[in-house]
């Protein structure tokens, strides 16, 4: 039988198929929109497809045992079912609580029929990845709050989880919330990005509407917006307490964001010089 992997060439899709590939001898298949240029390693079926387009999912999920679900609300529903009139037994998806904006998926996977396991990430390390363009133009990240702390999860994390679920028992039915190992402040983030690739970046505290002007020439006005009111609002009510779920499922210390920024120091070092 074989496990499936939609959004393949995502951000976590994309490491899902790899951690897949190092933990199982399962046949993995890899739905992407152009199979061509996936560049996805040896030995992985790569399929043309969309979850955002389900009517052409035809053969996609022949002999799919399990299935990572990458989260498109409007065609979640659609999806699923068509997953589970073909037999797939087990879903893992990428989701969050049910009264939070990913709570439409996390309905519709429990009520698709398949036995289901949800991944609740904090937010992510990755996200600071969208100061860079402020950075490089600046050398100034600029944000309302330097001591607001979070437990953000790195997306290679999220994805060793999701294949260990794909692939050990014991995970159906759990919702697995998933941290980093510290608290990490705004000002530290900034600062372990400095460190890692050697560039000296400066914080700046500001108003949330300046924040979002800073954000906004890269970003968008929307999305801007909807991060520094909407996604650094909910950090504020959230309690920054890591839980130790990533070491737990995988067998190894969640990552640092110091050593994510040490991982990517070229790409970033690259990204803000």
């Amino acid at each position: 039988m074989t496990i499936l992997v939609t959004g393949a060439t995502g951000n976590i899709g994309r490491l899902v198929v790899d951690h897949l590939i190092a933990r199982t001898g399962e046949p993995v298949r890899a739905l992407t929109v152009d199979p061509v240029r996936a560049a996805l390693p040896d030995g992985v079926e790569a399929v043309r497809g969309s979850v955002r387009r389900p009517a052409a999912l035809d053969g996609a999920f022949d002999a799919v045992r399990a299935m990572y679900l990458a989260p498109y609300e409007p065609t979640a529903a659609e999806v699923l079912a068509a997953a589970a009139d073909a037999g797939v037994e087990h879903v893992v998806a990428l989701t969050g609580e049910p009264d939070s904006w990913w709570g439409t998926v996390t309905k519709a996977v429990e009520a698709a029929g398949p036995a289901w396991t949800h991944l609740w990430p904090a937010d992510f390390v990755e996200n600071y990845e969208m100061w860079l363009p402020q950075i490089r133009a600046t050398g100034v990240v600029r944000e309302p709050w330097p001591a607001l702390a979070s437990t953000p999860t790195a997306m290679t994390d999220i994805a060793e989880v999701a294949a260990v679920a794909l692939t050990a028992p014991g995970y159906t039915g759990r919702a697995l919330t998933l941290t980093g190992p510290e608290p990490v402040s705004r000002r530290d983030a900034v600062a372990a990005i400095a460190e890692a690739t050697g560039v000296g970046i400066g914080f700046e505290q500001v108003t949330p509407d300046e924040a979002v002007a800073a954000l906004e020439p890269s970003a968008g006005r929307d999305a801007a917006e909807m991060v520094v009111h909407t996604i650094l609002g909910f950090l504020h009510d959230a309690e920054p307490a890591p839980n130790g779920v990533v070491e737990e499922v995988t067998g190894r210390p969640a990552t640092t964001v110091a050593a994510w920024a040490h991982s990517h120091a070229d790409r970033l070092r690259a990204a803000i010089t």
